[in-house]
């Protein structure tokens, strides 16, 4: 058995080792075992997206829990940071999540978060995985007498609209604003159009039929294709795409553009500014975030942070530096005066207060920022060796940033959750990101393919 856990928690295709009822078994004990260490019966409540195989794995982390004298609490379907929110406000011992996020239906994950809404931390992660490696839980089990309870909790769709409304400015209003949302068919099918419409949003709701394997699929922050023309059609001033646990947002302007992560962040990071809401003047992004972002911070008079890429690694960063705005140019972000963790919904309600306070359409705020040329390939690849120990990779990606010079860079890294190398290019032009980025996705495909 190799290593389970990734930047993420462990993920892979559903009913196959890694993510099979096995190890997820195996997950339930052992997250239990290590936090009797503290409390005598921990209570971990247990969230999942609209994914087939979601069943399977909570049935399995149920048993696994209650048979180490674990108390599971069963959620049902509600997005990511839902669960984290109701781990949190519960005062539960830690939250499990059930999502690959993302990912197509034939994937699946597990991710766990502590019960003070953050993610488990690398050192209780690593005792959780020593401790399913070791082959030794079986041995590890208490007397029946001492086994848990499963218990279903009925009312947190109700517990986390409320939250999320509370995080939308009470003396701003959204009524009557025609407002499009796309659900990717995934865990925030509900609790979304639930939050906008009790806030009066004129609302039309889109892909949220969720029948177990249409979740991602062509919908979504992944695909705003539909939404981009929903938007058009209705008139409506923002269109907002979900992923399917929730996690993050893509938005929509009234035109049918399509606005980045990075500019979402701008908008907002300049909205708290104004209020003197934005804590050390700083922003905290990554790596993988446009050239722009960086330029337009300077210009607004904050400073910008590259943190490496990954949530984790974001909010890491923010704790550390003591920002209150983080994310990522692919719609995760992080508003830590509301949430422990990104949420696409309590991300579009920012948004959405930006542009009432401002009274300016999306359009017009994204402009705010100038989007550099950017080419991203993604490689699939069937190993992961470091880049640097590749001498023809490193050549080719040494002789593209000598010929871009300091209108532009490169960037070259694995995926942490797929078989795959992302590889970011940035230049003066589309012709010449185009160009590079091509030649260097050919030499790792050639080499690592």
């Amino acid at each position: 058995m190799g290593k389970l856990f990734g930047t993420d928690g462990v993920r892979g295709e559903a009913n196959r080792y890694p993510m099979n009822a096995e190890i997820a078994f195996a997950i339930g004990q052992a997250v239990v075992y290590v936090l009797k260490k503290e409390h005598n019966r921990p209570r971990i409540v247990i969230g999942k997206d609209t994914r087939i195989s979601g069943y399977m794995l909570e049935s399995s982390l149920e048993s696994g829990i209650t048979s180490m004298g674990g108390n599971p609490y069963l959620l049902g379907v509600l997005p990511t940071p839902g669960i984290a929110f109701v781990a949190q406000s519960m005062r539960a011992d830690a939250g499990i999540v059930i999502s690959a996020s993302h990912n197509p239906y034939q994937d699946n994950g597990i991710k766990i978060f502590s019960g003070n809404g953050f993610k488990l931390s690398d050192e209780q992660e690593e005792a959780i995985e020593d401790l399913m490696l070791s082959n030794t839980l079986h041995t590890l089990v208490p007397p029946v007498k001492d086994m848990g309870q499963a218990f279903r909790l009925e009312d947190v769709h109700g517990r986390y609209i409320v939250f999320l409304k509370n995080t939308f400015p009470r003396d701003l209003s959204i009524e009557g604003m025609k407002i499009v949302i796309d659900t990717a068919n995934g865990a925030t099918y509900k609790v979304a159009r639930d939050a906008f419409w009790e806030l009066g949003a004129d609302l039309d709701v889109i892909h949220n039929t969720p029948n177990g394997i249409n979740i991602n699929e062509k919908c979504g922050s992944q695909h705003t294709e539909d939404l981009r023309k929903k938007v058009v059609e209705k008139g409506a001033a923002i269109g907002l795409a979900f992923d399917g646990d929730g996690d993050r947002l893509i938005a929509v302007d009234e035109k049918g553009q399509e606005i980045t992560g990075d500019q979402i962040l701008l908008i907002c990071a300049k909205m708290l500014k104004e209020q003197g809401k934005l804590k050390n003047d700083l922003l905290v992004s990554t790596v993988m975030s446009n050239l722009g972002l960086r330029v337009a911070c300077k210009k607004y008079g904050f400073k910008y942070h590259a943190s490496k890429v990954g949530d984790r690694y974001v909010l890491e960063d923010m704790l550390r530096l003591g920002s209150a705005i983080g994310g990522e140019e692919s719609g995760h972000m992080i508003f830590l005066d509301h949430h422990t963790t990104g949420d696409g919904i309590v991300t579009a309600m920012q948004l959405l207060a930006a542009m009432v306070r401002t009274g300016k359409p999306l359009s017009e705020l994204a402009k705010m920022m100038d989007i550099y040329p950017q080419k991203l390939i993604n490689v699939d690849v069937q190993s992961k060796p470091d880049i640097s120990t590749v001498p023809q990779i490193m050549d080719v990606i040494e002789r593209v940033e000598k010929e871009l010079g300091d209108e532009g860079r490169v960037l070259v890294r694995y995926s942490g959750t797929q078989n795959m190398c992302r590889v970011m290019v940035e230049g003066p032009s589309d012709n010449v990101t185009e160009k590079h980025c091509t030649e260097i996705a050919g030499v790792i495909k050639s080499i690592l393919g």
